[in-house]
């Protein structure tokens, strides 16, 4: 009746909302702590909550499908060309396009073997085969085995990788990139790059544009605090910009979710705000997990994940939080007995160290 295609495919299992802890164990919702999804702590920019206040009413109203100025803002921000950019409903919807113009029941993906489960989704829904590196890092040398003896129609590399949050260096890119066949695409996934300090492990669109089959994905979701509002973007060289706009439908995200974009692409001192939070609190995830002899991933994104051995039980410390109120990400789905918990405020962290340190 269905697609065959569908009956392989598990359904995304996204972080626990807030509604349902309030909903299931009757806590007040100002008294959930979520640090499941990654969101931004602070919230968005108030110049976003006080544009969206002022233009509610243009709910009522299709957006610009051209989406001009939000192309401008990220023109200047990467110092690339709006004809090399494309706009989605997050990033997210962006995978979605390449996979369209990628994928059939004889393609095949490749990632490491840890990593964003929607590359599965998006692959299975085709009917494409997926590859995965023995690691969750992705390790070069790895790639490039998988590349010569799969011959991949996507290479996915996620930097800093979610949901583990180790980031990949420069060099380690590049070598994949060059060894992936031109008639490939290779997928840079850099939603967290606004996190990552070291120059080592930092890219921009720009280092890719040289590349016909490479591009750079990022997002507003995570550092600029738009997780609700869904805007990410797809930079490449032109022609392959042009692909993908053969499979985007029109007015591909909201009003609102255009407008808040525009309006956080101009304020560079909240995300610098966030940045600095994250770094400050980061150190304190480290510090308790070393108190604790907790092996940790070290974290170039805002969040951190905590490896548990045959100890401790993720699912279980992931419920026993949840009941109290404080709501992280189970990783049990991923094949990990580990937790990844999103970097809070410092309020928000003290009371996630008191039910943890009692877990353990």
């Amino acid at each position: 009746m269905y697609n065959k295609y569908l009956e392989d495919i598990k359904t995304y299992e996204a972080g626990k909302p807030i509604e349902l802890v309030v909903r299931e164990y009757g806590i007040e919702a100002k008294d959930v702590v979520k640090l499941a999804s990654n969101e931004n702590p602070l919230g968005c920019s108030p110049k976003v909550a006080e544009a969206i206040a002022k233009n509610a009413s243009k709910a009522a109203l299709y957006p610009d499908d051209s989406m001009y100025e939000l192309k401008e803002a990220l023109s200047d921000r990467f110092s690339v060309a709006s004809e090399n950019i494309i706009i989605g409903a997050g990033s997210d919807q962006v995978l979605e396009f390449i996979s369209h113009v990628k994928l059939n029941s004889s393609s095949k993906i490749l990632r490491s073997a840890v990593t964003f489960a929607m590359y599965d989704i998006y692959a299975k829904q085709f009917g494409a085969k997926v590859i995965t590196t023995p690691s969750y890092q992705h390790i070069a040398n790895e790639f490039i085995e998988k590349i010569e003896s799969e011959n991949p129609d996507i290479v996915y590399i996620c930097t800093p990788n979610n949901p583990t949050g180790d980031a990949t260096k420069r060099e380690d890119i590049f070598a994949i990139i060059e060894a992936t066949p031109k008639d490939s695409l290779v997928v840079v996934d850099c939603a967290y790059m606004e996190y990552v300090e070291d120059e080592d492990y930092r890219v921009t669109p720009t280092d890719f544009l040289k590349y016909d089959n490479v591009i750079y994905l990022g997002t507003f979701s995570k550092a600029y605090g738009l997780g609700g509002m869904r805007v990410g973007y797809g930079i490449a060289n032109k022609g392959l910009i042009d692909v993908l706009y053969k499979v985007r439908p029109p007015f591909n995200i909201t009003t609102l979710s255009l407008l808040a974009a525009i309006e956080s692409s101009k304020d560079e001192e909240f995300v610098a705000k966030s940045v600095a939070l994250n770094k400050e609190q980061m150190g304190r995830y480290v510090e308790f997990a070393n108190s604790k002899a907790i092996e940790y991933i070290p974290s170039s994104t805002n969040f951190i994940t905590y490896m548990f051995d045959d100890k401790y039980d993720s699912s279980k410390i992931a419920t026993n939080l949840m009941k109290q109120g404080v709501i992280i990400r189970d990783l049990a789905s991923y094949g990990l007995n580990a937790v990844r918990i999103t970097i809070g405020t410092a309020t928000q962290n003290d009371r996630l160290f008191e039910l943890l340190s009692k877990e353990l």
